[in-house]
């Protein structure tokens, strides 16, 4: 029986993993083990912070709406629960960018739920 001679394949193996590692400092970019090390670290962060973006953008989301509720004399959590008591079905998402890019539109939106007239403006179906 001929001799399987296993090189070539392994020569693209180390390529790719090599490839995947660039731009890492020193060792991690040249040689197959830290290389290697470094892909499967950055492939477990990559998983991670993929949830705690998620996190973070909510976070980032309530500074907002807090520092432009307090502008308008009411803070974060007497907005929301006003809010919730009003029916209304604006995210914080929304809220936020809304408090960032259109202060003016987010000052009526407080005075609305302030005076209690906005009522169910979402249609749950």
């Amino acid at each position: 029986m001929a001799r399987i001679k296993r090189g070539v394949a392994a020569h693209k193996r180390h390529k790719r993993l090599l490839k995947a590692a660039e731009g890492r400092m020193g060792t991690k970019s040249r040689l197959v083990r830290p290389a290697r090390e470094a892909a499967l670290h950055a492939l477990a962060y990559a998983y991670r912070d993929r949830r705690a973006r998620k996190r973070e953008f909510r976070a980032l989301w309530i500074s907002r709406i807090n520092a432009a509720a307090r502008a308008e004399g009411i803070s974060y959590s007497s907005l929301m629960h006003a809010a919730k008591l009003a029916g209304v079905g604006l995210d914080r998402k929304i809220l936020a960018d809304m408090a960032v890019r259109d202060p003016k539109v987010f000052r009526e939106y407080v005075e609305l739920i302030r005076s209690g007239k906005l009522k169910n403006t979402t249609s749950k179906s």
